[in-house]
């Protein structure tokens, strides 16, 4: 009977211990932010490959040396922004495989803005991880065409890139959850129709900060194109930056690494995080933009 009972207690212990560790790795050993640092440079080139770090808890940089892609590592699986170019999908896929990951646990891809410098790399993610690839409304059918939208301002611009299946589209102001994992979408059009800002939360140590993925927004097109005639589209840019700069975040990213000052902000003793972030990065754009519609003014006047 005493051993019945000792070996019913060991079974139930052995199946927590199981248990406990399926759940408990969500973070790995990665490289020092230094060794990036070291290999990369400010406005570096897209398909350059750099070494992935560790962000913050579950929180990765994978990217190359001149295109982001961020890994949020979850319970259930993983989530993964964007895929850069379609030779920078190959640096992301092994910098995840060097950081001990598994590309089949990767279960949602995600967009920031649909240009081919982001995501013409996606198709290949998806055939290599099998996940499902989400996007907004406006993104999705040029993610799954390969070619950029008519009301892009920047249409015309760039040649097709492989498409990719959608499987599904994102709501702003709807949360994407994965097991543990919860991103929150914002909309901030303006570089591209469809583009999307993520704010989500990363923990290590018993400390947690809210990290967000600052959309490009930068107000570049093509040279036909002006943002003054189109209202409801500039509208809607500025609704979008208004968000943002008021946003709860300690830790901001950009699609372009040095948009943000990535590897300045690296070698501080603060590391990335800056709670002002957020409202710099969009004051920064607001300015920006401000100088594009006086310049399409002047252009008008004369």
């Amino acid at each position: 009977m005493t051993y019945r009972i000792f070996s019913r207690y060991a079974f139930c212990l052995l199946l927590m211990l199981l248990a406990a560790c399926s759940s408990v790795q969500k973070t790995v050993a990665s490289p020092p932010v230094s060794d990036w640092v070291a290999r990369c440079a400010d406005w570096d080139d897209w398909d350059k490959a750099g070494p992935p770090y560790r962000i913050y808890g579950n929180s990765y940089y994978v990217g190359t040396c001149g295109i982001s892609a961020i890994l949020i590592t979850g319970d259930k699986g993983h989530i993964l922004i964007d895929g850069a170019t379609e030779a920078g999908a190959d640096v992301i896929a092994n910098n995840i495989r060097s950081l001990g990951f598994s590309l089949s646990d990767i279960k949602l891809l995600l967009q920031s803005h649909e240009h081919f410098d982001h995501v013409a790399g996606l198709a290949r993610l998806q055939q290599l991880s099998g996940a499902k690839l989400l996007a907004s409304a406006a993104a999705a059918p040029v993610l799954a065409s390969g070619v950029v939208s008519s009301a892009d301002p920047q249409a015309g611009m760039h040649k097709p890139f492989p498409p990719a299946r959608v499987d599904g589209q994102v709501t702003a102001g709807t949360a994407v959850n994965l097991g543990d994992l919860s991103l929150m979408p914002i909309a901030t059009p303006g570089h591209t129709p469809g583009a999307l800002s993520w704010q989500w939360r990363s923990c290590e140590a018993g400390q947690c900060q809210v990290l967000v993925y600052a959309d490009s927004l930068s107000p570049v097109s093509s040279d036909s194109y002006r943002f003054s005639e189109h209202l409801s589209y500039l509208n809607a840019y500025r609704a979008g930056l208004n968000k943002l700069a008021k946003l709860d975040c300690q830790v901001l990213l950009t699609p372009h690494p040095s948009a943000s000052n990535m590897r300045t902000r690296l070698q501080s003793s603060d590391g990335l995080s800056d709670p002002q972030g957020c409202v710099s990065y969009a004051d920064a754009v607001t300015g920006l933009l401000e100088q594009r519609l006086t310049k399409e003014k002047t252009s008008a006047d004369k």
